[in-house]
């Protein structure tokens, strides 16, 4: 309804009186609105009181007539004794029972008599509890007795309590609820055309200025001595007159100054002082909102009656400060929040539509004085309002100046310092000092009693510091000081119990992150680059956004008692985002600063260094969760090592390059020194608990690529720098670690004593898995030529390192099966299995590099299956081993390596007849057909098959 009567107000004081006639027809109108509307929920809440009493006296009634009839039912003799020495009060009916209205309390009417009882009374009044059923007199007989109740109620049992009463309205909607409507809209139009008239009169009429204002005074004056006479009896009706009374003198100084000129500036502030102290004083001594407020109403609404267009906003200014200061000093006094109210909405809204219109930058000198009072005078009153709590004030804190003064000034000033270097961050910083001084003067003094009201102030100092930075600095120093501001109220929401303010300091780091990154991006774009190495915005503020996270992740963490259950995941998360942060900072001063080719060593430095430094946290801080990043140190370094090595950057350079032979041993001796201290620390709890053994295995894995990745490099010098003196390391090493671990199977010394089962199992499967994928490799990619070196079969680096690898496989196998044997038995097929056809594959490469080497036939797949040297010599050869193989498996009775056996003789065969019999006449197809037939004779007299297991059981 406001609102409806906002617009009509407007539309129709513009069409009346345009200009300065639109903003009265809009006061006009929201007053009119909030009446009418007000009226509606007046009589509801009328309704509502009189029900409550009712329903109050009813159960008073019936208290009585309970209790009254108890006596009735005694005893005979008890009633003739009582009768002797006492009246009988017989149980009234509803037909005689009557109460007295003229007895019950009188906070039962004060909802429909508060406008009559005295000057404010919708201010003042405050609902009470009726007093008790004793007190009301009872009619019986044409006679007014007192009531029994009190001797009659039996003592633990009580009548029920009346009902709660509905809570009173606000005191200035009591005020124009109730009253005399007509008389407090006819003093406002009084007024305004006391306003017309004096504009009206200094263009036509020539009555001497001086008698006319002076007329005018008296007017008021005596209307004010009227209103003063009649505070008794008519305290509405008088509140009315003055308020309407110091309206006039208001309006009568104003024009005095503004249009006639006949008092000098320092007068007009006088005497404006002495009827803001007069207004002030009679509100405050009768105790009345009505005439403080329709005298304030009265003082905004002078310069905009009178005025001329003339512009002088100084003088404007400092009537609307003195208004002000008499706001300020009855909110010293009176928790009265329309009033406060009124005056921040006349003071803001008219510099504002000044400031629209009106202002320069020259002005502002004479401006910006104003507007840093103003501020503080709503600051101040927001105060004044939470230490004058009563009943009335329900709520300590005045959201709409508490929050609203700092954002209309803000803007206001955000205008008016627009060209100003700073000018905006050393304003923010300002207020942000001021609130935060606020705050702390507040809760030093006042206790919890001002706890609201000092979290308020404290969040728009925080608030304001944090809009001062990015006004001031740019996005990535910005964003740094966001960091820390957010890991400040993390911290504060842990000693405050706030999970409010945990989420928001949380949040605001990751805004931070979002506004550096784009900051970073457009840093890019610009083309500007940093100067000096580590001290530049970049580093320190992704260094500063990752110690902020880990901060928080820390604090969370020591306080998770204290935490709720959903933010158990923060801490985690929290570190993990301070790492990251931590990282791209070293790196990209690594990618900025270090040269190409020794970034990578570098980064082996910086990632070990930083591994040092959390363990130093873990152990320092108490703080298990950073054992993560520093056991991050081991994958990081076998990704870096292996992208060397996989990728074409090992081609032309060596991890022990351009430094690396310091970072490498540096990074390995940290990673082994941290499982060192690890293993002597107890384990992470909770999900994060790593398996320490895993680490272990990565250890040696790291170890043993790191050397043969220099070992392969080294071989680079030895032939034509591509052949078997770069391949063997890459089995050499695998083979070395496989025999180091079965032969140290049972060893009691760190580390293998405190993680067997970690070396046995998790270290040497892959290990074994690289040398039988590396045989392969070896054995269909190349001839192994060990040039400088002649070929001599199984003494050449491949044959040699291939045979080590066997041994090295048949030693931890069986190191294995002392230890787990029930695991081997069921991995032994497969290992088995795998094991002859890698054994098979080695013999047969072996011959085909021997053919190679001595008989000069070409290293191809054609050539060799086109010789029948190669064909001849595989037909024994396979003849052979299915000989060694079924002998074997006969005396150890092993059917099922006998039927092997007879299958790959089977081949031989088959391959006789298809290959070597489609061969040239030759010595060669002759020998392989006889030696094949000799070796089939003497395969059936020596091994014939082996009996079925369950044959040799009958």
């Amino acid at each position: 309804m406001w609102a409806l009567g906002l617009i009509v107000g407007t539309l129709v004081g513009a069409v009346v009186a345009q200009g300065p006639g639109a903003f009265v027809g809009a006061i006009i109108g929201v007053v009119a609105g909030i009446i009418v509307s007000s009226q509606r929920k007046g009589i509801k809440h009328r309704i509502d009181s009189l029900e409550s009493q009712m329903l109050n006296l009813e159960a008073r009634i019936k208290a009585l007539d309970e209790h009254s009839a108890a006596p009735a039912r005694t005893s005979a003799a008890s009633a003739s004794a009582s009768a002797a020495t006492e009246p009988v009060f017989e149980a009234p009916s509803p037909a005689q029972t009557e109460v007295v209205t003229g007895a019950m309390p009188a906070a039962a009417f004060v909802s429909t008599q508060s406008t009559e009882l005295g000057p404010n009374a919708a201010d003042d009044v405050v609902p009470t509890q009726a007093s008790a059923a004793a007190t009301l007199p009872v009619r019986q007989g044409g006679h007014s007795v007192a009531s029994p109740h009190a001797a009659a109620v039996p003592s633990g049992i009580s009548p029920p309590g009346p009902p709660s009463p509905p809570s009173p309205p606000p005191a200035w909607l009591a005020w124009v609820m109730g009253g005399n409507t007509l008389a407090r809209i006819g003093v406002l139009l009084l007024f305004i055309g006391v306003g017309f008239l004096l504009k009206y009169a200094s263009e036509h009429v020539h009555v001497p200025v001086e008698l006319r204002l002076s007329a005018v005074a008296a007017g008021a004056i005596a209307l004010l001595i009227v209103g003063w006479r009649l505070r008794v009896r008519r305290g509405a009706y008088a509140m009315i007159l003055q308020g309407g009374a110091v309206g006039v003198l208001y309006l009568t100084v104003f024009a005095a100054l503004k249009l006639y000129a006949v008092l000098p500036p320092w007068a007009t502030i006088i005497l404006l002082l002495l009827i803001a102290a007069l207004s002030g004083s009679l509100a405050i001594m009768q105790n009345a909102i009505a005439l403080a407020v329709l005298g304030i109403v009265g003082g905004f609404l002078a310069p905009i009656l009178t005025s001329t267009n003339s512009g002088d906003h100084v003088l404007l200014f400092s009537y609307y400060a003195v208004l002000n200061a008499a706001v300020f000093g009855m909110a010293w006094f009176k928790a009265w929040r329309s009033l406060n109210l009124l005056g921040f909405a006349f003071t803001f809204i008219v510099g504002t539509l000044w400031g629209v219109t009106r202002y320069r930058p020259e002005d502002f000198a004479t401006t910006e004085p104003f507007l840093i009072l103003f501020f503080l005078f709503y600051v101040g009153i927001a105060v004044l309002y939470a230490l004058r709590r009563t009943v009335e004030v329900r709520s300590p804190v005045d959201a709409t100046l508490v929050f609203g003064t700092p954002l209309i000034a803000a803007a206001l000033q955000s205008a008016m310092v627009r060209n100003m270097p700073f000018g905006m961050a050393l304003s923010a910083l300002a207020v942000s000092a001021l609130y935060l001084i606020l705050a702390r003067v507040l809760y030093s003094r006042q206790g919890e009693g001002m706890r609201l009201l000092v979290e308020s102030f404290m969040g728009l100092g925080v608030i304001f510091a944090t809009l001062a930075i990015p006004l001031a600095l740019d996005a990535r120093w910005t964003s740094a000081s966001w960091a820390l501001e957010g890991a400040a109220m993390v911290w504060a929401g842990v000693r405050q119990r706030r999970w409010q303010l945990r989420a928001f300091g949380m949040l605001l780091q990751l805004g931070a992150g979002v506004a550096f990154g784009r900051g970073i991006m457009l840093w890019a774009e610009t083309g500007t680059i940093a100067t000096v190495p580590l001290l530049n915005s970049n580093f320190v503020g992704a260094t500063l956004l990752g110690l902020a996270g880990l901060y928080s992740a820390w604090l969370l963490w020591r306080e998770r008692a204290a935490v709720g259950p959903a933010e158990q995941i923060a801490p985690p998360l929290l570190c993990a985002w301070g790492c990251a942060w931590w990282l791209a900072a070293g790196w990209r001063e690594i990618d900025r600063w270090v040269p190409a080719e020794m970034q990578l060593a570098a980064l082996v430095v910086f990632l070990a260094l930083s591994a040092v430094a959390f363990a130093f946290a873990e152990r320092r801080l108490s703080w298990p969760m950073a054992r993560i990043p520093a056991l991050a140190l081991l994958p990081l370094l076998l990704a870096l090592a292996l992208g060397t090595a996989a990728t074409s950057r090992g081609l032309w350079t060596h991890l022990f390059a351009n430094g690396g032979y310091l970072g490498w041993p540096l990074a390995v001796m940290v990673v082994i020194a941290l499982l060192w201290r690890f293993d002597r620390a107890a384990p992470i709890a909770g999900a994060l608990n790593v398996p320490i053994g895993l680490w272990h295995a990565g250890t040696l894995w790291l170890l043993l690529l790191v050397a043969a990745h220099e070992l392969a490099w080294s071989g680079r010098a030895i032939g034509d720098g591509n052949g078997i003196w770069t391949l063997a390391p890459w089995g050499l090493l695998p083979a070395l670690g496989l025999l180091a671990l079965g032969r140290w199977a049972e060893a009691s010394f760190w580390p293998i004593a405190a993680h067997r089962r970690a070396y046995l199992l998790i270290a040497a499967t892959p290990l074994a898995v690289a040398l039988a994928l590396w045989t392969l490799r070896s054995n269909f990619g190349g001839d192994g030529d060990p040039l400088p070196l002649p070929y001599l079969p199984l003494f050449n680096p491949l044959d040699l390192t291939q045979a080590l690898g066997f041994a090295a496989a048949a030693i931890w196998l069986t190191a294995l099966r002392r230890f787990d044997d029930a695991l081997l038995r069921k991995a032994r097929p497969v290992a088995g299995i795998a094991l002859t056809a890698l054994l098979f594959i080695c013999v047969n490469a072996l011959v085909l590099r021997t053919i190679h080497f001595w008989f000069d036939v070409p290293y191809d797949f054609q050539p060799l299956w086109h010789s029948m040297l190669v064909q001849a010599t595989f037909s024994l050869l396979w003849s052979i081993m299915a000989l060694a193989t079924m002998l074997l498996a006969h005396r150890g009775r092993w059917r099922i390596a006998w039927v092997a056996g007879a299958a790959l003789l089977g081949a031989v065969v088959v391959k006789l007849f298809l290959v070597d019999l489609g061969q040239a006449g030759g010595v060669e197809r002759i020998v392989s057909f006889i030696g094949v037939g000799l070796l089939l004779l003497l395969i059936g007299y020596l091994a014939p098959v082996p009996p079925r297991i369950s044959e040799e059981a009958k």
